[in-house]
């Protein structure tokens, strides 16, 4: 009776690798859930300490830039969600490194699994985690005044426009996890892009013209640019003109367009960076 080669991919596809990824760090999460448990306290956190700290400040900022009929709070909720999508994004990284560390990941790639189904099946562990923290926050924040004015469809596009940014940050994530190889440089990467690029952005307060050109180049602009017009109903880009769809879609679409193709340039050389790493890991 004959035997498949060494290295083929007999009875293995996409969607079932993909499911097996899945299911690995789904495990992974629930034997040690510390981390994912503390990403929702500091998101919590965060939403209760800025709309505390920047509440005043905040609401004059947005009656200076003549925002009607929204408070700080509902201001505040795309920032917040941005962050809260980041750091778990930026855990990607590090649970790759960590699987470099103790030999993993070498035994994963000597099974017949593509780079792809690696990536992808990890990323679809780590978007599900993403969903919950942010169901959470908004909810909490519905709770302490803040108002979706597309209701629900506005709820769930919300959702959609962070997993987009969530996806480009995880591959930005395990970009650096796989050149860096260092879960040190990982967290100081994380804080590197983190903090800077909310605040080059107009996340927590409406943007000044002294930044717009760092924030015409910011991801994070976009990301908070289409949640905010999700949540408010209105066309609020900041740092682009477009006057063709009408309303907030003149917002979402170039948003959406541009997150989207910075998607395919991050995740694809994260899929080759991993599918190189298989490679040497594997010989």
């Amino acid at each position: 009776m004959s035997t498949p080669e060494a290295g083929t991919r007999s009875g293995n596809s996409l969607v079932s690798d993909t499911l097996v990824n899945f299911t690995r760090w789904n495990r992974k999460l629930l034997r040690n859930p510390t981390s994912f448990l503390l990403e929702i306290v500091v998101a919590v956190f965060s939403l209760l300490l800025f709309s505390a700290v920047f509440g005043e400040v905040g609401a004059f900022a947005l009656q200076q830039a003549g925002y009607v009929g929204i408070d700080y709070i509902t201001f505040l909720l795309p920032a917040v969600l941005m962050q809260a999508t980041m750091g778990s994004s930026f855990n990607s990284g590090i649970g790759l490194v960590k699987d470099l560390d103790s030999g993993m990941f070498e035994k994963t790639v000597v099974t017949p699994m593509s780079a792809t189904a690696v990536f992808s099946g990890k990323a679809v562990s780590e978007l599900l985690r993403i969903v919950v923290q942010l169901v959470i926050i908004l909810g909490l924040a519905t709770v302490l005044g803040a108002s979706i004015d597309l209701g629900i469809s506005g709820a769930l596009g919300i959702i959609a426009v962070c997993l987009l940014v969530g996806l480009l940050f995880m591959s930005i994530a395990n970009i650096v996890g796989l050149l860096a190889r260092d879960e040190e440089a990982l967290n100081a990467a994380s804080m590197l892009f983190m903090f800077p690029l909310l605040f080059l952005s107009p996340a927590f307060i409406p943007l000044s013209s002294d930044i717009e050109l760092l924030a015409t180049f910011n991801p994070v602009t976009y990301g908070v640019d289409a949640i905010r017009a999700l949540i408010v109903g209105e066309d609020v880009m900041t740092v682009l003109t477009v006057t063709r769809f009408g309303g907030l879609l003149n917002t979402l679409v170039p948003a959406v367009g541009i997150l989207l193709a910075m998607n395919f340039v991050f995740g694809s050389l994260a899929v080759w960076l991993l599918g190189r790493a298989s490679s040497t890991e594997g010989q």
